[in-house]
């Protein structure tokens, strides 16, 4: 197998409480859970040709390769702030099936953005496209990178569909809807960067199904669920749905103005694929000189930039994120949880809002 899944639990800005500490010591388990099967699937696979795992080392170098581990931290949470005991292992695989399903989604997405790199490294359709050329094969490069991307990310997805086999049916139900969210949420997505209608409502609900419910929302309540806790969900929901806003837009704004040598990913692809995110349904309302912009791609990326200084839209974006964070730790405030779990829920929102990658 050309990469190892087993990634460090990400650093904590907030103080090392006894929760933060219950948290990080469950995070290995789901590392060694997405090693263990990731290499078996692998074995399996390369002892009958070695070119049978190919989708499979996709899946393993994007998960090796790190990134944030959201979705399980989130999961891992949800469980052990509903009393979850943190020596039971049934949340485990639900956190490494969200982490399969994120992959999924990455893989999908960097095919339809034309994205060239994620965290740091070549994506699974342009490292492969790459050894198409290099071996002098048949067909079209690009497009022989895409097919094997789709199949692996539609290998993560089974992949992760066979580990939540194993979940309760009231899990997974949560589960089923998390991904139908996820998959619409992404359709919509593309629909409105061909529309390209400014229209703040329909790019906010897009930024919550796509990526806040299934980011932080969800996770939360699958771990509620674990243990047993369904009285929590509706105070997770509150919560998720404000963070997960706050989430998206975080990344907006990093797209538009981030560092990729600290994001991982080039900066300006959702002025390139013409996204209507929030903050570009913002940006014209305000300035409808760049709607005009932006189809004209990379050569007026830094123009776009400066109006969205200029306007004040980033400001008032930021500002946005401020009044989000705080709705968010009022409903965890109220939430039936444990103090400390109450905090720390309330230090992982100022950590997922002002976060710079």
């Amino acid at each position: 197998m050309t990469a190892h899944v087993m990634a460090t639990p990400r650093p904590a800005s907030a103080p090392a409480t006894s929760a933060r500490r219950t948290l990080m010591s469950l995070l290995p388990r789901v590392e060694e859970r997405l090693h263990a099967f990731l290499s078996k699937e692998y074995e399996r696979w390369h002892a009958l040709d070695p070119r049978w795992s190919v989708p499979i080392d996709g899946i393993a170098d994007l998960v090796n390769a790190g990134g944030k581990r959201m979705r399980p931290t989130f999961c891992l949470s949800g469980y052990l702030a509903s009393g979850g005991d943190p020596q039971d292992q049934r949340v485990v695989p639900v956190a490494a099936a969200l982490e399969l399903l994120h992959a999924c989604a990455l893989i999908h997405d960097d095919v339809m953005d034309e994205s060239p790199v994620r965290r740091g490294a070549p994506t699974v359709h342009t490292g492969q496209a790459a050894l198409h050329r290099e071996r002098g094969w048949r067909g079209a490069a690009e497009r022989y990178g895409e097919n094997v991307a789709i199949l692996a990310g539609d290998l993560a997805l089974v992949y992760s569909d066979e580990i939540m086999a194993e979940v309760e049916p009231a899990v997974a139900a949560e589960w089923h809807l998390l991904r139908s969210e996820l998959i619409i949420g992404q359709y919509m997505d593309v629909a409105a960067s061909v529309e390209f209608e400014p229209d703040p409502e329909t790019s906010r609900w897009i930024a919550i199904a796509k990526s806040g419910r299934y980011t932080i929302h969800r996770p939360l309540v699958l771990g509620a669920a674990v243990a047993g806790r369904p009285d929590a969900a509706p105070a997770f929901e509150e919560y998720g749905a404000a963070l997960g806003e706050a989430f998206q837009l975080r990344d907006d704004l990093l797209d538009a103005f981030g560092d990729s040598a600290v994001t991982g990913k080039p900066s300006g692809q959702d002025f390139e694929q013409h996204k209507m995110t929030l903050l570009m349904a913002l940006a014209i309302q305000r300035n409808a000189h760049i709607r005009e912009l932006v189809p004209a791609r990379l050569r007026s990326a830094d123009h776009l930039r400066e109006l969205l200084v200029e306007t004040g839209v980033r400001d008032d974006v930021e500002k946005h994120i401020d009044g989000l964070v705080e709705r968010a730790c009022r409903a965890i405030g109220a939430a039936p949880l444990e103090p400390e779990w109450r905090e720390e829920l309330a230090a992982m929102a100022h950590e997922v809002a002002y976060r710079n990658a």
